[in-house]
């Protein structure tokens, strides 16, 4: 089964409806209760089962509350999409202490959050597959967006180190970096 987060909308709701249409069942995690109800009744419709979860990436409690939700409704979590993210542009100097808390919280620590939480059962099992959405700003940069691109080089750091670690253990962790969507 599949955690998917930023799963209400966009890129997240594609890969939910993807996984489902290979076989996954999903568990949908989003800040807006009904963009996730919406994905898990299309899921529904694809045959497969699915879980709406509403879901602040940055809390941890609720991060808890979620993966112990997924796993007690639909079992294991095997395959975790980190796909929750912000991006708000501002020039550098007008880039102020809130906006570059907000992204490295959502973008960086919310997957490792949600890795921290399935991870052990993982390794225990010797599978699963944590799958970080990205950026390619997180590989190069780009101007005026200075705290999402910090925070997308943060989350490729944390893939990369993450990877490095579990290898062998039958876990693999990845990153995509998509362009502008």
């Amino acid at each position: 089964m599949a955690l998917v987060t930023g799963g209400g909308r966009g890129i997240g709701r594609e890969i939910a409806l993807a996984l489902v249409r290979d076989g996954l069942d999903v568990a949908v995690g989003a800040r807006t209760r009904e963009q996730v109800e919406d994905v898990a009744a299309a899921a529904r419709v694809l045959g497969g089962r699915a879980l709406a979860l509403e879901l602040d990436v940055t809390d941890l409690e609720g991060v808890r509350r979620a993966v112990a939700r997924t796993e007690t409704a639909l079992g294991p979590v095997d395959v975790l999409v980190n796909n929750a993210g912000i991006a708000e542009a501002a020039p550098f100097l007008k880039t102020d202490p809130d906006l570059w808390d907000r992204h490295l919280r959502v973008n960086a620590t919310g997957p490792f959050l949600l890795t921290r939480a399935v991870l052990a059962a993982m390794l225990e099992r010797r599978w699963g597959r944590v799958i970080n959405i990205a950026s390619l700003v997180g590989l190069y940069g780009a101007p005026y967006v200075t705290a999402y691109t910090a925070s997308k080089h943060a989350l490729v750091g944390l893939t990369r180190a993450l990877a490095v670690e579990v290898a062998g253990r039958g876990v693999t962790v990845n990153a995509i970096c998509p362009g502008y969507v």
